[in-house]
């Protein structure tokens, strides 16, 4: 790009850079998408700085005959529209091309999720886990697995979130943890029975340990607690001695059978956002595919319509 167009993109990095504090990963990620654009855009006939609805939507086409998913297309625009809106800001635009076009649309896959039977042989493969160890060590490697399962499931939380929970996380006679999640905004999710006699199983065979280092996990680690990745090994390897397919078990698995439950059981979409901690609703919107069968169920069962065609039949 050596002409206008060049030293438009090499403006609209700078403000990124310097005003949004970009890192370099997306600032790149952005002059990838700026060359790429401007690359097609030439063999339209046109620039980044002089095209048009009609030269953009030919763009997307040229992207999605090459390939690019709907999510990877939608990506390109939405790095084009802050293109645009930042030289419409400079007054070197007075319109936006990409103002009148639509992003396309990204199919959203269904999370996996581990059925409730799953999560029971889980739970029940790490209780005789306990029972079986052969030495010290291992017991208490296998205690911490357990009340980190227990409390996986029981709040939902973000692996990095459970591993990483301070010493004086509890709250309300342990019956609440207060979860700093992402943007450091705080929310507070409630304990389970199980979750909370679990963790008070390993805090009293650690004793003070976990006091001293400040976390729940502690661990002789960079971090002071235990890393995400052991857990996450420990789950495949509990899931395993379980009969669940390893592949289908990962922590953030845990976490989606928390809303996925919740949700078939009755529970609000709302207060799912919460305890997940999903800033927007669309977020937790993943789960709807639960609440559609939930509602389809409730209708067969209570509609007198429904009742009355299964009278007829």
């Amino acid at each position: 790009m050596r002409d206008l167009s060049a030293a438009n993109a090499e403006a609209f990095l700078e403000m990124m850079s310097a005003e949004r504090g970009a890192a370099n990963n997306t600032l790149e990620a952005y002059r990838r998408d700026l060359d790429d654009a401007s690359s097609v855009l030439k063999s339209l006939g046109t620039s980044l700085a002089r095209a048009q609805a009609s030269d953009i939507r030919e763009l997307l086409g040229d992207l999605n005959a090459r390939g690019f998913s709907p999510a990877s297309q939608a990506r390109r625009l939405s790095a084009l529209r802050q293109f645009y809106k930042f030289l419409h800001a400079e007054g070197l635009r007075d319109d936006d091309p990409t103002g009148v076009i639509d992003s396309p649309r990204k199919s959203r896959s269904l999370p996996k999720v581990l059925s409730i039977d799953d999560v029971s042989r889980l739970l029940a493969q790490a209780e005789t886990d306990i029972a079986m160890a052969r030495d010290r060590t291992e017991e208490l490697q296998r205690i911490r697995f357990r009340a980190l399962l227990e409390l996986l499931y029981a709040t939902g939380m973000r692996v990095s979130e459970l591993v990483g929970l301070p010493y004086r996380v509890l709250t309300d006679e342990g019956r609440f943890l207060v979860v700093r999640g992402k943007g450091a905004k705080e929310r507070m999710v409630p304990m389970s029975r199980p979750a909370r006699a679990a963790l008070e199983t390993w805090l009293q065979h650690i004793g003070d340990t976990a006091e001293e280092a400040g976390f729940l996990f502690p661990a002789n680690s960079a971090e002071g607690h235990l890393s995400r990745q052991v857990f996450a090994r420990e789950l495949k390897e509990v899931a395993g001695r379980a009969g669940i397919p390893v592949a289908k078990v990962s922590p953030h698995v845990l976490r989606h059978a928390f809303a996925s439950h919740l949700l078939a059981g009755g529970a609000d979409l709302r207060a799912v956002q919460e305890l997940l901690g999903h800033a927007d609703i669309s977020t937790t919107q993943i789960y709807t595919h639960v609440l559609d069968e939930r509602l389809r169920q409730l209708v067969n069962q209570h509609h007198p319509l429904a009742k009355a065609t299964k009278s007829r039949d």
